[in-house]
C-alpha cells in the first residue's frame, strides 16, 4: 500500500480547507482511510484531490459536473470538449464587451452617456421614436 498522508497535510499541501476535503468525501469524490479516527489519503486519492482542484480552479468545472465526470471517466474527452466550447463562447462575449467599452471611452462628451454621438449611432430605436 502507498504511504498515507494525514488530512491536514493534504489540505495544507493543496491549499484547501480541511472542510473542503470532508465535503468532497461526503459527495463521494474522494475516499479517506481512517486510523484511530483520523483521515488519511493514499497517493491515488492525492492525485484525485489535485485533479479535482485543477478542474475547479483552472477548468472552471462545478462539483456536479466533476461528480459526473468521475463516475464516467471514459467520457472525460466529451466533458473537456464541452467545457472548451463554453470557454470559447465566454471569451467571445468578453472580447465583445472589452471592444465595446474601449470604443465607448472614445466618446468626447462628458456628462450623460446616452448623449454620446458614438453611442447614439449604434442604438436602434423604435420606428416611431426615430421619426420624431
Amino acid at each position: 500500500m502507498d504511504s498515507l498522508t494525514p488530512v491536514r497535510e493534504a489540505a495544507d499541501h493543496f491549499g484547501l480547507a480541511i472542510s473542503t476535503l470532508h465535503y468532497w468525501e461526503r459527495r463521494g469524490l474522494i475516499t479517506a482511510f481512517r486510523r484511530s479516527g483520523q483521515r488519511y489519503y493514499d497517493d491515488d486519492q492525492l492525485y484525485r484531490i489535485a485533479l479535482i482542484k485543477h478542474w475547479r480552479r483552472i477548468g472552471g468545472l462545478g462539483l456536479a459536473r466533476i461528480t459526473e465526470l468521475l463516475a464516467e471517466q471514459h467520457r472525460w474527452r466529451d466533458v473537456v470538449t464541452g467545457r472548451l466550447a463554453e470557454i470559447e463562447r465566454e471569451r467571445a462575449r468578453l472580447d465583445t464587451a472589452h471592444d465595446y467599452l474601449v470604443e465607448l471611452l472614445t466618446c468626447r462628451r462628458d456628462g450623460n452617456l446616452e448623449d454620446c454621438p458614438w453611442f447614439r449611432d449604434r442604438v436602434d430605436l423604435p420606428a416611431h421614436a426615430a421619426a420624431s
